[in-house]
């Protein structure tokens, strides 16, 4: 039995698995498999499929859906060489409170071991409407919370929506990817003010802030006991590339925190990330190509033969250009030399 929080609490580098697909539209079966194996290589402590990364829309294929989680599942008991014992499977879940229940038996049948909530495809966004949800939900998988920046459908989340959604003994842990200081301080200081403030793993999914959240301690005193808390670890979309560097990453960040020596060149590293994200994310145009520009970096690298989305997203003018650019400035974050030494081993 997996002993989920700690499994999370200890530092993890969890990748969104993005989404294969061939030139009909369907699943490219050869590159999903050459995509997880790919991850799972690099040392993830787990996968995130049917996220964000994974392409919300394939929530609006069952049958597909089922195809990729139980892809993802079967090459993760496949023992690759470099991939740690048992990885975490975390579904990501859609739609209201019927739909993602259904999802999540699902995912439980398949082997997931806990769930990934957003709010895209719900026909009522309430903060009510989303307790109900992970209530239910919990009721079938372990729940890690999610603020979801509202460019790629997320919504803004009160103190009070965090403080409840901690009641709930099946939250296990929390994924900050608001992309927004303030909205990110308010969930930690509402767990740090909650009974369970040591029950609930903290992951980052501010991909413009993965260096910052990775050292920064919260802190508070309640009832004259100091606490603290930090993200050990990740959920991240940037992460679905240069996976090998993420782990390394996870693994220096909280080295330098258990020193209590923080160096400089890791800080710059957090602005070289910065860079990197900018263009796969297509911020110049506000993550209109954050999907296909994932894609992108597959593509170029020869794990991906196209970036084709199920959706309307495509690369936006000049993105193409933009992560050419930062692989050449930037090999090791985006695992150069290792997927060109893995690339035809995954694939076959």
């Amino acid at each position: 039995m997996i002993d989920l929080h700690a499994r999370l609490d200890a530092g993890v580098a969890i990748p969104a698995h993005p989404l294969a697909l061939d030139e009909a539209g369907g699943v490219d079966l050869r590159a999903q498999r050459a995509l997880t194996r790919y991850q799972l290589a690099a040392g993830a402590h787990g996968l995130a499929v049917g996220v964000h990364s994974t392409q919300f829309e394939l929530h609006d294929h069952p049958a597909m859906l089922r195809t990729v989680w139980e892809l993802a599942a079967s090459v993760a008991a496949e023992g690759i060489p470099g991939a740690v014992t048992s990885p975490l499977l975390i579904a990501g879940l859609v739609g209201d409170t019927a739909q993602a229940v259904r999802e999540a038996e699902l995912a439980r049948e398949l082997g997931y071991h806990a769930a990934l909530m957003s709010p895209w495809g719900m026909v009522e966004r309430s903060e009510q409407s989303l307790l109900e949800r992970a209530a239910a939900v919990g009721e079938v998988l372990p729940t890690v919370g999610f603020y979801l920046q509202d460019s790629v459908g997320g919504m803004p989340l009160g103190r009070s929506f965090w403080r409840s959604l901690f009641n709930l003994e099946s939250v296990v842990a929390v994924k900050t990817a608001p992309f927004d200081r303030y909205r990110t301080n308010d969930v930690m200081q509402e767990l740090l003010g909650h009974d369970r403030w040591d029950q609930v793993a903290v992951l980052t999914g501010n991909d413009d802030a993965i260096v910052a959240d990775l050292v920064t301690p919260f802190r508070r005193e309640v009832d004259g006991r100091p606490r603290e808390v930090r993200a050990r670890g990740g959920l991240l979309g940037q992460w679905a590339v240069g996976t090998r560097a993420a782990v390394e990453l996870v693994a220096r960040a909280n080295a330098e925190v258990a020193a209590d020596a923080v160096t400089p060149e890791l800080l710059a590293l957090g602005s070289d990330l910065v860079e990197v994200n900018a263009a796969v994310f297509d911020v110049l145009h506000d993550f209109a190509g954050c999907v296909p520009g994932v894609n992108e970096v597959l593509r170029q690298q020869g794990l991906l033969s196209a970036t084709r989305c199920l959706g309307p997203d495509v690369l936006s003018r000049g993105q193409e250009q933009l992560i050419r650019e930062v692989r050449a400035r930037f090999p090791a974050l985006l695992d150069e030399e290792f997927v060109a030494a893995g690339r035809e081993g995954w694939l076959s």
